[in-house]
């Protein structure tokens, strides 16, 4: 664990954004999976979030944590763990 960040595998993280609304498009790539979420002021963001079954490298995953791609950030993704 780095940052506050936890140790999170590609696979955990997709199922943690599908519970908070990201939904799946397209075909599998060979990198990752693509996820879309149309937000309230009808932004859309994309992500691709890597699917090897191994932690995330911490700069992956601050990345896809970021304003850019998913908008969750450190608190964001904590308030998703502690649903489960």
């Amino acid at each position: 664990m780095s940052a506050g960040l936890p140790a999170i595998t590609g696979p955990e993280l997709i199922n943690l954004l599908k519970k908070d609304g990201w939904e799946e498009r397209g075909n599998r790539a060979t990198h990752g999976i693509s996820l879309t979420k149309t937000l309230p002021n009808g932004r859309t963001l994309t992500t691709i979030i890597p699917t090897k079954s191994r932690s995330l490298p911490i700069g992956t995953l601050k990345a896809i944590l970021s304003s850019k791609q998913t908008g969750l950030g450190r608190e964001g993704l904590q308030e998703l763990l502690n649903r489960d």
